[in-house]
């Protein structure tokens, strides 16, 4: 309490005071062995796909981007950063990488599943910290190594291409059709593609602001499986009174709800995360997910 106490005078102080000096980003990127994104409000977003994981859903072979990418995000907090992240684990690695989390002060905010009949099955561990931002990133780095998760550097073909830089290969979707049904215009990432509907609301985790980048955003992701069909999956953040009409229009439209849970303890307003699957025909999912969406307190595009 005394913590989340100094934090909050610190904000307020900081309206009359100079901008706080952004983190080392560098010594953070090296901490962690990858460059970070930067994401609006300054927040750093570190990703680490579990690429050497072959995970298969009712005979859909899922990519990294689809629903196997650890992340962790940085967001500046005077000379400390708030950290949360999400890491996908195998039921094997899920206490080694905890204990070793824990150990190093981090908190464990939620443990559960997303998806169901995958095999093998996979645990999402979701996380948070604060604190100084190297140590952080070092103590994260030493528990994902524990994991097989790979944490070399990426290497420079693995990475999108800078703006200017050229495209993604096209998919296989009706991606211009994909956008009017949802509403939103979506992102091709991996071999997949991407939406996210912020909250209108303002989020707090901890006493602080939590932008949309810190994992508080609705996301929906759409992977071709052949012939106009996708496998979607991802995740609505909701408050209490969404959640059984966003449920209802999604079994209403034959996708299946897979979880419902928290992913953080200290969250303002509470917010519930609902889990879904289906590998049907792309339009199809696509008006069924905006039917749930329309229940929701979601920003305006």
């Amino acid at each position: 309490m005394l913590k989340k106490l100094l934090i909050a005078s610190a904000l307020a102080a900081s309206s009359a005071a100079p901008a706080w000096a952004a983190p080392n980003w560098t010594a953070v990127d090296q901490a962690l062995g990858r460059p970070g994104t930067e994401q609006p409000g300054g927040v750093h977003r570190y990703g680490f796909p579990r690429s050497d994981l072959k995970v298969t859903l009712d005979g859909v072979a899922i990519k990294p981007a689809l629903a196997l990418g650890s992340w962790a995000a940085f967001q500046p907090m005077g000379d400390d950063v708030m950290v949360m992240g999400d890491l996908v684990l195998t039921q094997e690695e899920v206490n080694p990488v905890m204990s070793r989390l824990l150990a190093s002060g981090f908190t464990i905010t939620a443990l559960h599943n997303h998806l169901l009949r995958s095999s093998p099955a996979t645990m999402y561990l979701h996380i948070g910290a604060h604190g100084d931002p190297v140590k952080i990133a070092q103590a994260l780095h030493g528990a994902l190594a524990v994991s097989g998760t790979p944490l070399a550097a990426p290497s420079r073909d693995s990475q999108p291409p800078a703006a200017g830089a050229g495209s993604s290969p096209p998919l296989d979707l009706d991606t211009s059709g994909l956008d009017q049904a949802m509403g939103a215009k979506g992102k091709a990432n991996g071999g997949v593609y991407q939406f996210s509907f912020p909250r209108a609301e303002k989020l707090m985790a901890g006493g602080m602001p939590a932008p949309a980048t810190m994992g508080m955003a609705t996301a929906i992701n759409f992977q071709p499986t052949g012939g106009g069909k996708a496998a979607i999956t991802g995740d609505f953040v909701m408050v209490a009174r969404e959640v059984d009409p966003v449920m209802r229009a999604l079994r209403a439209n034959g996708i299946e709800v897979t979880a419902l849970h928290n992913h953080m303890l200290d969250d303002e307003p509470r917010l519930f995360f609902m889990h879904f699957w289906a590998n049907q025909d792309a339009s199809k999912l696509a008006r069924g997910l905006r039917t749930a969406l329309n229940e929701m307190n979601i920003q305006k595009p």
